[in-house]
């Protein structure tokens, strides 16, 4: 139905092959659905949003978003850019504070507790809900092992063995086995898609609960792809995963549920949320349909 990073033209496209589109995704996320293990380690109670609005300076980006991750589960933004969607996972973890002029209203909770409340350690909140960006950003001045322990090293933590977490998180990200006689090599050394799966192994070395990935897949070939949605599915089994993407497929390969974003001329808001097979097969919202069937977007 769609590239790897975009919605396809459908100027000529038949309402016929619309409906085999969303169709093919269906079946997608209903094959994840009845294959998805529940997770078996311990979880937290996982991550709210209640009335989540965001500004940049007097411009009303994001406004009333309040969406449940429950623990263990991955969830899938999606909608066409500008909507709101890398905004508001930004506000996830307190990055949305870094612009200058940004501001948030609304609270997000973990484990129960807001995130936004006075006094809250912000360093802390970013240890336990880590960030994928789009585009990879390993340290190219250290070496792919040190490159792991970083964050443990900034956030003063104290680790047992080194070697042991080092190797447990390259093994969780999918990628020990590529780099295990190499982990003294400089890390711009590696492709991107290794790259990228290096950050994940990072974001893992501080044991955070949640993991939020902006767009981890886009600028990776559909190979490299395919290894990153496969440690997404490993990963979800202890944690709580938050994905946007722009590929309807891959929402419908990793996600568990998706929600549905849109700012049509105003600021953005979650239009739909709901089971991922359910977004695909029969969403509530009209906007949404012609959002997953292809008609716009």
């Amino acid at each position: 139905m769609t590239t790897e990073n975009s919605q396809p033209n459908n100027d000529n496209v038949s309402g016929e092959e619309m409906s085999t589109a969303t169709s093919s995704l269906a079946n997608v996320s209903n094959a994840r659905a009845s294959q998805k293990v529940p997770g078996t380690a311990p979880l937290g109670t996982g991550l709210e949003a209640r009335g989540v609005h965001a500004w940049f300076g007097s411009h009303l980006a994001l406004e009333n978003v309040s969406l449940d991750f429950a623990a263990g589960t991955v969830t899938a933004l999606i909608g066409p850019s500008g909507c709101g969607k890398s905004t508001f996972i930004r506000t996830i973890n307190r990055m949305h504070e870094f612009i200058p002029t940004a501001a948030m209203a609304g609270q997000v909770l973990l484990d129960g507790k807001d995130v936004y409340a006075p006094g809250t350690d912000v360093t802390k909140i970013r240890l336990q809900i880590g960030m994928v960006f789009q585009k990879p950003n390993p340290f190219p001045s250290m070496t792919i092992g040190e490159n792991v322990l970083s964050g443990i090293k900034l956030a003063q933590l104290k680790v047992e063995n080194k070697d042991d977490l080092m190797e447990e998180c390259l093994v969780r990200a999918g990628l020990w086995s590529e780099v295990k006689d190499r982990l003294g090599a400089h890390a711009g050394g590696l492709s991107g898609g290794q790259q990228q799966r290096l950050c994940i192994a990072r974001s893992l070395a501080v044991k955070p609960k949640v993991l939020l990935m902006d767009e981890p897949c886009s600028a990776l070939d559909p190979g490299s792809t395919l290894r990153i949605e496969e440690t997404i599915s490993e990963l979800s089994k202890s944690m709580t995963i938050v994905i946007v993407t722009h590929n309807m497929q891959q929402a419908a390969r990793v996600s568990d549920y998706t929600a549905f974003f849109l700012s049509d001329g105003g600021p953005g808001q979650m239009i739909e949320v709901g089971p991922t097979s359910e977004i695909f097969t029969r969403p509530r919202n009209e906007k949404t349909e012609n959002y997953v069937s292809g008609r716009f977007g």
